[in-house]
């Protein structure tokens, strides 16, 4: 993995006012930090720079992995996963309580692929849309 220097990882993390640009979680509820996710992976000749990267937590990044893409359940067709630096979260996404649904192919496949509506990550969605912490 590419070293990002600390004055990129600053500005990626301020961009994202600290929320995991894929679920909106914001670090200070998570128990881990939040990571810096290449959005079209080195993998992928992703570069390290600060359009292609966002901020993650790590449930989000971890299920992301190096893919960028899946198969729409829908259509069968490739879709692109949500990429925060060129969709509008509310396009792709809206909030049911503390489910995340669906609007579009690029956020079934990513809903999908990062696990949004895991158990778990429910949970605690839950509990903090019940402090008004989330999202």
């Amino acid at each position: 993995m590419t070293y990002i220097p600390e004055s990129l990882r600053q500005s990626v993390t301020g961009r994202a006012q600290e929320k995991c640009e894929y679920c909106l979680l914001n670090e200070q509820y998570s128990i881990y930090s939040h990571e810096i996710d290449h959005i079209i992976p080195e993998k992928h000749r992703g570069e390290t720079i600060e359009s292609n990267l966002c901020y993650a937590c790590l449930e989000c990044n971890r299920n992301k992995g190096s893919d960028f893409a899946s198969f729409d359940p829908e259509t069968g067709k490739v879709a692109l996963l949500y990429n925060p630096r060129q969709d509008q979260w509310s396009e792709h996404f809206e909030l049911e309580g503390a489910r995340i649904l669906p609007l579009t192919a690029i956020g079934r496949v990513t809903e999908f692929v990062l696990k949004f509506n895991d158990p778990k990550r429910l949970l605690n969605r839950q509990r903090l849309l019940k402090l008004k912490r989330y999202p």
